[in-house]
């Protein structure tokens, strides 16, 4: 009897287990689509705004979806919903680092091109392996994959 208490008690948790881990939503990145983008309380329109976001290609992270909505994170760690059509899959981040210097290559060797102070946003041209080609301003170069927080 023992026994057989122990396996049904097995089963019910391997089966809840691996239940869970399949509706279970993995984390990835987007960004923001317009220039001007509601956070709701919730997943729909029918609730408040909480933050009007004004700035085109802001990463954030997906942690939830529900219909066409999105639960999101940014990088200031404010989390709410934002109805799908207003992300995008453009590669963009924000540095992390202060005082990040922007390199011609991929090499801490090469020249330098400009510091970047944290919050920056930067356009994501392509990533190798610990560096990201990038884009800011006037300004081109490689970019230590570290210190960026986004879409790579």
């Amino acid at each position: 009897m023992y026994k057989q208490m122990l396996k049904k008690i097995f089963f019910i948790s391997y089966f809840f287990f691996i239940t869970t881990q399949s509706f279970a939503i993995e984390e990835y990145f987007l960004t923001l689509r317009y220039e001007t983008v509601n956070l709701r309380q919730g997943p729909s329109a029918e609730y408040p705004v909480k933050i009007f976001y004004k700035k085109k290609l802001l990463p954030v992270l997906i942690e939830d979806k529900l219909d066409n909505f999105r639960k999101i994170r940014d990088h200031e760690n404010n989390t709410g919903w934002i109805h799908i059509s207003q992300l995008s899959k453009k590669k963009a981040a924000i540095v992390i680092d202060n005082e990040l210097i922007m390199f011609k290559s991929p090499t801490i060797y090469s020249k330098p091109i400009v510091k970047l102070k944290a919050g920056r946003l930067i356009r994501i041209i392509k990533c190798e392996e610990n560096w990201c080609k990038s884009k800011s301003d006037k300004y081109r170069g490689w970019i230590k994959k570290k210190s960026l927080w986004g879409r790579l």
